[in-house]
């Protein structure tokens, strides 16, 4: 075992704070990654707040947006070697043997992928301690190369913020000659405009407010739309082939599927805690569809990387240290970051 500085939530709803863990020794193809920079994501403050219903096990420490660099590696380990920069995303392992893992869709295993935190390690049986902290120890398998190219800082929100919206552009076709809508404009959002506008789409920015405008234009969105305008929606009607949806709070799935083209998509990767509902017949006027998108895959994450890198942009960054989470969460829950904090470690290992 080796000891690793922390911070962590000791139960729910209550702040972080200091916490010495203890990482696995390294197995034959385990990765010991020094963390660098780790990525501050809202599910991070939903989890450690017990928002979700899960049954989590304190002390929590959250984190899933890992940049560092290798450590030591285990001796049958093939894929990396000690100094290069690495990343660890949202889930650190998976079944390896179902249907969805023998695919290369690690993130929809049916047994569940392993969560980076909040999981029960295979090889201990402990709970998974997540980037919050020094260090860390993974299976090669679940580690991303991280390129040159790519400031550590802005490449950390990519495991997580990056793939998230990444995913579903692929998989829906983003690219010339489709309307892609990108409804919300934060972490998740900012994300979803510069990869929507580097693969060749058309992209407008749905907002509640106009204050975002400019930003929108400068991440590579072409239009912006102010929803609390109601003729937001006549004017946009039957407009989009591609929603992605990054908002987490309540709001009318109805109205925005209503936005969509025949054939077009509402494609949610926020995550309202509330149920939503939806009128049937805005789906069945146009043969619309509402789906979901979870992360991506490692093969799909490390593709996001390299696309990032060779269009030469990351996240668009506040970096802190980490006896700053606590005001961190509180200003994330105001909106009030652009877009995405993220946790300098060597606050923490100082």
């Amino acid at each position: 075992m080796s000891s690793a500085k922390a911070y962590a939530a000791y139960k729910a709803k209550e702040a972080l704070k200091p916490y010495d863990l203890q990482r696995r020794e390294p197995g034959p193809h385990d990765v010991v990654v020094d963390i660098q920079y780790c990525g501050v994501c809202h599910s991070d403050l939903h989890q450690v707040r017990g928002e979700w219903g899960f049954d989590n096990a304190y002390p929590m420490v959250p984190g899933h947006e890992i940049v560092g660099t290798v450590e030591k590696v285990g001796a049958s380990v093939k894929k990396f070697k000690a100094g290069e920069r690495v990343g660890v995303g949202v889930f650190v392992d998976s079944c390896r043997t179902c249907e969805s893992c023998k695919e290369g869709l690690e993130q929809y295993c049916e047994k569940a992928p392993l969560w980076t935190y909040g999981g029960v390690e295979k090889e201990t049986g402990r709970p998974t301690y997540g980037g919050y902290s020094t260090r860390i120890v993974a299976d090669e398998n679940y580690v991303l190369r991280i390129s040159s190219k790519l400031n550590p800082q802005e490449a950390a929100p990519l495991l997580c913020a990056g793939i998230t919206t990444y995913s579903p552009l692929r998989h829906w076709g983003a690219g010339p000659g489709k309307k892609v809508a990108i409804l919300g404009l934060g972490g998740l959002g900012h994300m979803g405009v510069k990869l929507a506008a580097a693969m060749g789409a058309e992209v407008t920015v749905l907002s509640s407010t106009d204050k975002k405008r400019e930003d929108a234009k400068r991440l590579g969105a072409h239009h912006y739309a102010v929803t609390s305008d109601p003729q937001t929606f006549s004017k946009l009607a039957n407009s989009f082939h591609l929603i992605v949806d990054a908002v987490s709070a309540e709001h009318d799935f109805t109205k925005y599927t209503e936005l969509l083209k025949r054939d077009g998509t509402l494609a949610l990767v926020g995550l309202p805690a509330k149920p939503p509902t939806i009128v049937p017949f805005a789906l069945t006027a146009k043969r619309r569809a509402v789906a979901g998108s979870q992360v991506g895959s490692i093969r799909e994450t490390q593709e996001m990387l390299d696309f990032c890198a060779e269009k030469g942009f990351g996240a668009d960054v506040e970096v802190i240290p980490m006896p700053k989470i606590n005001e961190a969460f509180e200003r994330m829950l105001k909106g009030d970051v652009r877009y995405r904090f993220v946790i300098d470690m060597a606050s923490l290992k100082g």
